[in-house]
């Protein structure tokens, strides 16, 4: 087995001291000529020495890591996201320890206990938590902070959201507008504060309009794919004119369940979704949602945790984002 480089062999190497090669790889070379910091970089490179990250957690106190819990990492919607708290990470020197719970409550205490074990500095939370009331208190005693998405604190904390609201609203005026009167919702069966905002909303405005939506015209699935393929004929048996899908995986199942039925979209039957993930440009014809900006919303996640983990005396932190309504090529005016 080939022996571990350690940063005396790389010093030696150098003919440099460990200190010297410890303070050029952690950004103070300015102390050092140009031809001492560009030879000990290149032997870094040739003997694949990278520095001990428990022996430089322990100097810093810090992992500079950032704990990540997301509902589904299937969910493109969700890799956007990812990609903003990566790119803001990156910036200030943090890495994301990324972790899909699932919907599972045991993976959520699993990968939350794990993220303590392995020093997170702060936690992201996007996963449809089963106990917020538990991940306060364990994240609260470790001394960790942390950042709900798209969710109300248990207590008073950093927050951000989207305006899921509106988006709801948006929504059901488009389908209003264009005549289509008899809806059915296809919705999260075990929801988050967001979804339950976007639906509320949703309904709220068809009722405003004169137009109820029956609870029995509101169908629980799993937000995936999957899950809208599954109810496809329960939703049409309904008669409908048009589908208002809680999120785009769950629409595109819908697309794939009408088109194997025979029907056309809209003429047949008009969808809507929510997320707007890069899918639906795809899909034929081009699906109508409302788009929410994932990677922003990773961004701004990462930067209030960042925020929080360096300033822990900083106010508390709220942040909305706003939302789009995307007219494309799934519903069909009917009046």
């Amino acid at each position: 087995m080939t022996k571990k480089v350690t940063i005396t062999d790389l010093a030696h190497k150098a003919g440099v001291s460990v200190t010297t090669v410890s303070q050029i790889l952690n950004g103070k070379q300015d102390r050092f000529s140009d031809k001492t910091v560009e030879k000990v970089h290149r032997l870094q490179r040739e003997m694949g020495y990278v520095p001990d990250f428990n022996a430089q957690s322990l100097i810093r106190k810090s992992g500079r890591t950032i704990g990540v819990l997301l509902p589904n990492i299937n969910n493109p919607f969700f890799g956007r996201f990812v990609r903003g708290i990566e790119a803001t990470a990156m910036e200030h020197d943090y890495v994301p320890l990324i972790f899909g719970s699932n919907n599972s409550e045991t993976l959520e205490s699993h990968y939350l206990l794990e993220s303590i074990r392995r020093t997170a500095d702060g936690m992201i939370i996007a996963s449809a938590v089963s106990d917020l009331k538990y991940i306060d208190r364990i994240l609260s005693q470790n001394a960790i902070p942390y950042l709900l998405v798209d969710q109300a604190p248990v207590v008073e904390g950093d927050q951000i959201d989207a305006r899921n609201d509106q988006g709801g609203r948006l929504l059901a005026e488009y389908l209003i507008q264009n005549g289509h009167h008899d809806v059915v919702v296809v919705a999260d069966k075990t929801p988050t504060l967001n979804m339950e905002h976007r639906l509320n909303s949703f309904l709220d405005t068809y009722k405003q309009a004169g137009f109820t939506i029956n609870s029995d015209h509101v169908i629980m699935t799993d937000l995936t794919k999957l899950g809208g393929y599954s109810v496809t004929k329960q939703a049409l048996a309904m008669k409908p004119t048009a589908i208002f899908a809680i999120n785009d995986e769950i629409a595109i199942g819908l697309y794939r369940g009408i088109q194997e039925l025979g029907l056309r979209i809209p003429d047949d039957i008009s969808i809507v979704g929510y997320d707007d993930i890069d899918l639906t440009e795809y899909v034929y014809p081009k699906l109508t949602m409302v788009h929410q900006a994932a990677f922003e919303l990773g961004q701004h996640s990462a930067s209030m945790i960042i925020e929080r983990i360096e300033n822990r005396d900083e106010p508390i932190q709220k942040v909305t984002l706003p939302v789009k309504l995307m007219r494309r090529d799934s519903v069909k005016k009917i009046n």
